[in-house]
């Protein structure tokens, strides 16, 4: 069933709110690290794929940043719970199927169901990552407050009940993103080791 080589060495499972920075964050990972190395899952992709096939809309646009995603977005979260709630790994599955560098990077995980899979499929190997910042800094990036998408599971999934191994603050006056980042490239670095000592 998986087309995979072998497991990865280190998956980190990002999480974080709409505009905090998820996305450039693990970009920027992977830019350090290298495509060969490291590759970015996102968990939205195949739930958005699913969702635009069974609904029969455009999936280019539904993964664009514009108000066509905005427009479906509380139905596809509600679809999407329901996926979850029958099969609560369906899209981590499908999200890592074909994934063989040694280093993972899950751009975003939205509830405590999308972590434990991690954990539970990949015990020694999963760390979590939160990036956060304001919601002044959020609005600045282009957010605003929206009912039944900002209060839902798929955004606050994970604000509580979790103790993260790193947490990475987005923001103007924090200290750098390199920096920041240093630890979690030194432990990739370490994980890359690993499986070529192997």
């Amino acid at each position: 069933m998986e087309d995979r080589v072998s497991g990865p060495e280190l998956v980190l499972v990002f999480s974080g709110k709409r505009k905090s920075g998820k996305d450039y964050t693990t970009d920027l990972i992977q830019d350090r690290l290298g495509p060969e190395v490291c590759c970015v899952l996102r968990l939205s992709g195949p739930l958005k794929q699913q969702y635009a096939q069974e609904h029969g809309l455009d999936l280019g646009q539904l993964l664009g940043p514009g108000p066509y995603k905005e427009r479906y977005r509380a139905d596809m979260i509600r679809w999407g719970e329901d996926r979850r709630n029958q099969d609560p790994g369906f899209f981590c599955r499908l999200a890592t199927s074909g994934a063989q560098q040694p280093v993972w990077v899950v751009s975003d995980a939205r509830r405590l169901s999308d972590l434990q899979w991690f954990q539970s499929e990949f015990p020694h190997q999963t760390r979590s990552v939160r990036v956060r910042c304001s919601e002044e800094t959020r609005a600045q990036r282009g957010w605003s407050f929206t009912p039944g998408v900002d209060d839902a599971e798929s955004e606050c999934g994970l604000d509580c009940g979790v103790e993260f191994d790193w947490i990475i603050t987005n923001e103007a006056d924090a200290p750098s993103l390199d920096q920041q980042l240093q630890p979690i490239l030194e432990a990739a670095q370490e994980a890359v080791a690993l499986r070529g000592d192997q």
